[in-house]
């Protein structure tokens, strides 16, 4: 819808290599223009007007081949200011267009375009875009399709087709008045009135069962189901009744395949999975539930759609649920399935995991409180909510780190953001209140370009412990392990996985546990560090990590574009 796809074909030699990390200098240009308006729809017996690319709620999909380029307008049609961030795309040294506001760029102002250019690597499989201010994202998000190479194939044998399947959530108000709200009194920002499965609540929400979104299929056919988590708040549960699941990648990285009769999803994840239409032609529910394991506020409903067999014969007067869909409190669902994640690591698609370590970091990510300096606030004992990486709650600068660190300016951010918590103490035990109110300032990490990094997250059991899906712009990395309690620095270590970790860009850390990345530092710019759950993105949960270039031009930040995003 109002798309324009203009295919160039570059002249252009051979592949240039980052230490690993691949820029084609030949491929495919592919133009999008994304039009940011307001746009009227209707959902659980209301309307309302809300921002979307296109018109579009789940807004459109770009499909490119792996190693292509995209380049987006975006004209901002809108009441206020938006970026757009391509999550998962590593934008071999052009963070000028990765997207997060005032990190990267200033945001689009109503009125204005900016033209990004989307530059794809070694990324294979399903990937997402979405808004980057705010909470604007909850409407302003769509697919990324990245197709093999022509000449080239998948490594499972080829679907009969494909489908992309958005997960989101739909909130009856204003999003964007929903968290200017919270913000601005600290507290938990209202719940979503429902999930959406393809921009549709589905039965049982109320206004919902006609409009449920339906999937037909062949029997004896497979398909493969593009999933992708574009919800805020929660992580979801997904399964369709009677069918099994192959997943066979995760966050565009193959997989060794998992069959599985549910799979567990984050906000920012992304999964593809094979299903065969193996059972009597019938009508079947497809279902998403929260995993929510918290004392905080959570939307605990349901969305569905329906797996629908093409032919003739008379449908069921309602189609059967997914029994095997855990319940929302399911820690150990949660555990049988994550742990089973394994890199494909075969020949054609190889992996490298860095084998020794330059650059240690161990971050604890906390919920905290601030003190309140109005008459009322939201938090506990009228304090504000807050959240922060190692003890540090960020603050967003008024003007884009990216140009700061670019020229040189002062006063925008700090290069101190430190390898290790301020005190050391029993992380996922009982706390000292002291441990509660964090330190705030706009702090970055500063790693040398080519470095191998590993990172230990370790979740706390301050004020309220949670499940925390970490985000790293810029990079895919290697999972090498989670586990329940402290990280142990002796026994630990002896669980990663090195022979085959998923590489990812989105992964969760255990509610009062740790997880471990590893990655080489060879992708030059300012990267955003953050929690993919919104609101503790909004709290705070977030750092800055800035790899220096390198020593050669093909090694250093590309110079930015002309047309970027003025600061206000």
């Amino acid at each position: 819808m109002g798309v324009k796809k203009v295919i160039l074909i570059l002249a252009f030699l051979g592949f240039l290599y980052l230490d690993g990390l691949p820029l084609c200098t030949a491929s495919v240009v592919h133009n999008y223009t994304y039009i940011l308006k307001e746009t009227k729809f209707t959902r659980l017996c209301s309307t309302k007007s809300m921002l979307t690319v296109n018109g579009q709620f789940p807004g459109p999909v770009l499909r490119v081949q792996n190693g292509d380029t995209v380049i987006v307008t975006v004209q901002n049609n809108g009441k206020y200011g938006v970026t757009i961030h391509w999550h998962g795309v590593k934008q071999p040294r052009n963070p000028w267009s990765d997207g997060p506001e005032n990190i990267t760029q200033c945001p689009i102002k109503p009125g204005k375009k900016f033209t990004y250019e989307v530059v794809f690597s070694d990324e294979e499989g399903t990937l997402w875009w979405h808004a980057h201010s705010d909470w604007s994202r909850a409407t302003v998000h769509g697919a990324i399709v990245i197709s093999p190479k022509n000449g080239t194939s998948y490594p499972f044998p080829k679907p009969y087709a494909e489908e992309v399947i958005v997960l989101a959530e739909w909130f009856k108000g204003d999003v964007k008045e929903l968290i200017d709200v919270a913000t601005a009194n600290g507290s938990d920002p209202q719940i979503s009135d429902a999930y959406t499965l393809n921009g549709q609540p589905g039965y049982p929400n109320n206004c919902s069962t006609t409009t449920t979104y339906r999937l037909p299929v062949v029997q004896g056919k497979t398909y493969l189901l593009r999933l992708i988590h574009a919800g805020m708040n929660e992580e979801m549960f997904f399964a369709i009744a009677h069918h099994k699941l192959t997943v066979v990648a995760r966050d565009a990285s193959y997989l060794k395949p998992i069959n599985t009769s549910y799979v567990l999803i984050t906000p920012g994840q992304t999964m593809d999975i094979l299903v065969t239409a193996n059972q009597s032609p019938s009508h079947y529910y497809i279902a998403a539930r929260p995993f929510f394991d918290s004392n905080a506020p959570y939307d605990n409903s349901t969305t569905t759609a329906v797996l629908q067999y093409v032919g003739h014969y008379t449908p069921p007067s309602s189609p059967s649920f997914p029994t095997q869909l855990p319940n929302i409190t399911d820690v150990s669902a949660v555990d049988n399935f994550t742990t089973r994640l394994r890199a494909l690591a075969s020949k054609d698609h190889p992996i490298s995991v860095p084998t020794g370590v330059d650059e240690r970091m161990f971050i604890t990510v906390s919920v905290n409180q601030l003190p309140c300096d109005k008459t009322v606030c939201g938090g506990p004992n009228n304090t504000m909510l807050a959240a922060s990486l190692n003890n540090i709650s960020f603050l967003t600068p008024k003007i884009d780190i990216l140009q700061a660190y670019y020229r040189n300016l002062s006063n925008v951010y700090e290069s101190n953001f430190p390898n290790r918590p301020p005190s050391p103490f029993n992380f996922t035990g009982d706390s000292n209140d002291v441990f509660l109110l964090p330190s705030t300032g706009t702090k970055a990490k500063i790693i040398e370009y080519g470095k191998r990094v590993e990172i230990v997250f370790q979740g706390t059991s301050i004020e309220n412990p949670e499940n925390h899906p970490m985000h790293l712009h810029g990079f895919s990395f290697y999972l090498l392990g989670t586990g329940y309690g402290n990280f142990n620095t002796t026994t630990s270590p002896k669980t990663y996985n090195l022979i085959d970790p998923p590489e990812v860009n989105t992964f969760g850390v255990p509610k009062s546990g740790w997880a471990t990345i590893r990655f080489v530092a060879n992708n030059p710019g300012v990267w955003f560090m953050h929690c993919h759950l919104e609101r503790h993105a909004s709290w705070g949960m977030n750092t800055v990590i800035i790899v220096k270039n390198g020593t050669t031009s093909a090694t250093s930040i590309r110079p930015p574009p002309a047309n970027l995003p003025t600061c206000s």
